[in-house]
């Protein structure tokens, strides 16, 4: 059972100003994160970008959507070098034109997935999951990728309960 393995959570979540949401003191992918720490006790890893992006929602797409055409990998605050004490990575982002932010890529693309099991989350305004399952599925080399999780941004202070479901789906 997942809930029994030693599980991490690794996403990038955002504040300020968001899509339909208006201003946030703490990104809805971090709540998210924090509601499958609740569940499965699972650790914390936040990607951070070292230069942050503009707390405005136009000029962060305008930003997201630069680093995505020029295939950026930005500098992040810190950097998760290993998954040796994990066996269940659930993988947390919101969806920016369609894909994962590039920090997560930055991230993601420094481990060793062989042998994982991973759980990819994502919160949004109508993109679903978008191409960030794929994304997923290209990085995670060697792990076993587990169905998606969609939350939609202006929902996800209702959501806990889907994500316990979701937990349970893949057991």
């Amino acid at each position: 059972m997942l809930k029994d393995k030693k599980s991490l959570v690794i996403y990038f979540s955002r504040k300020d100003e968001n899509y339909a949401v208006g201003y946030l003191d703490k990104g809805n992918t971090e709540v998210i994160a924090e509601y499958i720490h609740e569940i499965t006790n699972a650790s914390l890893f936040q990607v951070e970008r070292k230069k942050p992006y503009a707390k405005d929602y136009q000029t962060c797409t305008e930003e997201a959507l630069e680093e995505l055409n020029r295939n950026d990998r930005p500098e992040l605050v810190h950097v998760l070098n290993n998954l040796d004490n994990y066996e269940v990575i659930y993988i947390g982002q919101p969806v920016w034109w369609g894909y994962p932010p590039m920090p997560m890529y930055t991230q993601l693309e420094k481990l060793n997935w062989q042998g994982k099991i991973v759980m990819p989350f994502t919160t949004h305004e109508g993109s679903g999951l978008g191409h960030c399952v794929s994304a997923i599925e290209k990085i995670c080399v060697g792990a076993e990728i587990k169905e998606g999780l969609a939350i939609q941004g202006s929902s996800v202070k209702y959501s806990k309960n889907k994500v316990e479901e979701w937990i349970q789906r893949n057991q």
